[in-house]
């Protein structure tokens, strides 16, 4: 855990370097010990991830007093946290020390996550489900003990049955479509057994427990190269780095469907039922389904850009998915409206500034 309490109570901001080993962290620290005080206090876990970073700016803006905690920090952009710590979730000690108080909010995003090149290879079974499983009891167990009341839940669509996916036009995934449960992937089957931890905690012990299922979140100021990336950025980087007429590769015939819900509509419903008396699950994405090679044929038209498609063996996930939003819609009384283009318009010039900046 990276720490540094200033003496003063008057707003700092600390600048400092961790050597360990060959590593260095370099944490960048806003502490306002008057604000810790006198604001309602939030617990962000999973801060230097994609959503986490775009939460905490939003929870910044309502005016909360925000603790981050992750176990990198975020790569392409400082965090607003008025306190981050570094600090490895699957450390039971490690998490007391960051869980130190109740806070009024917690969101729980940390996972071992990827692409499908990272989750469906069958190479990082182990890790993944080990290492957000490890997390998801350590932080329960101390939220449970520290008094907590009121904790936010990020499962993922990728836990609903592969036989339900099948077929690419109609896929059916609906909440209550989970059971009997046969996720295509240990991701998926860790998220299931977290979804239930979740909602046990608030059988047995009262916590307001809120489990929400992702469907493929997306923008700027997240992971777009390396091999965890997600197919939107993946998609983007590839466009940008392309040539005019030229050609890029993708996996399978691009017929797989998928909808991807712009990061700040997913923040919008998060909070939402965060702070709602539905413990859910409930999905929160986009119902603007499209095929692959339809998001390669919108991300190229964004770019200007006359495109080839390749197709190439590769690691797929299920036939098609979309997030039914009828349960969501009954109630919250909100769901996504943001266009898909919209997003992609945002997500391809931030994504394009990084090509160029890596290729100067």
């Amino acid at each position: 855990m990276v720490r540094l309490v200033p003496e003063s109570t008057a707003p700092t901001t600390l600048s400092f370097v961790i050597v360990c080993g060959h590593r260095s962290i370099r944490t960048i620290i806003h502490t306002d010990s008057m604000d810790m005080n006198t604001k309602q206090s939030v617990l962000v876990l999973g801060a230097g991830g994609f959503i986490g970073g775009h939460l905490v700016k939003r929870l910044k803006r309502e005016g909360f007093w925000v603790r981050g905690v992750d176990i990198k920090l975020n790569p392409f952009a400082e965090s607003q946290a008025d306190d981050f710590v570094v600090q490895d979730l699957r450390d039971a000690d490690g998490v007391r020390r960051v869980i130190d108080r109740r806070f009024d909010e917690v969101y729980q995003l940390a996972a071992d996550m990827g692409g499908a090149g990272y989750i469906f290879t069958g190479e990082h079974d182990a890790d993944v489900m080990h290492n957000s499983a490890s997390i998801n009891l350590n932080v329960l167990d101390t939220c449970q003990k520290r008094g907590v009341k009121r904790i936010f839940y990020s499962s993922s669509a990728c836990m609903y049955p592969e036989h339900n996916q099948l077929d690419p036009d109609n896929p059916n995934c609906a909440e209550d479509s989970a059971y009997p449960a046969a996720p295509d992937s240990e991701y998926g089957w860790e998220k299931l057994f977290s979804e239930r931890l979740f909602l046990a905690y608030h059988r047995n012990y009262g916590i307001e427990s809120r489990v929400a299922r992702y469907h493929n979140i997306f923008g700027p100021e997240g992971t777009w190269t390396g091999g965890k990336e997600k197919a939107p950025a993946a998609i983007c980087r590839k466009v940008a780095e392309a040539s005019s007429r030229g050609e890029i590769e993708i996996w399978g015939d691009g017929l797989q469907t998928r909808s991807f819900l712009y990061v700040d509509e997913c923040l919008e419903g998060t909070t939402r039922l965060l702070r709602s008396s539905f413990t859910g699950p409930v999905n929160i994405g986009s119902d603007e389904m499209v095929t692959i090679n339809q998001l390669v044929e919108l991300v190229a038209d964004i770019a200007g850009k006359k495109l080839t498609i390749r197709h190439k063996d590769g690691p797929l996930g299920v036939r098609g998915r979309n997030s039914d939003n009828r349960l969501i819609k009954q109630r919250l009384g909100w769901a996504p409206t943001q266009s898909l283009r919209t997003g992609l318009e945002k997500t391809y010039a931030w994504i394009e500034q990084q090509v160029l900046r890596r290729a100067a």
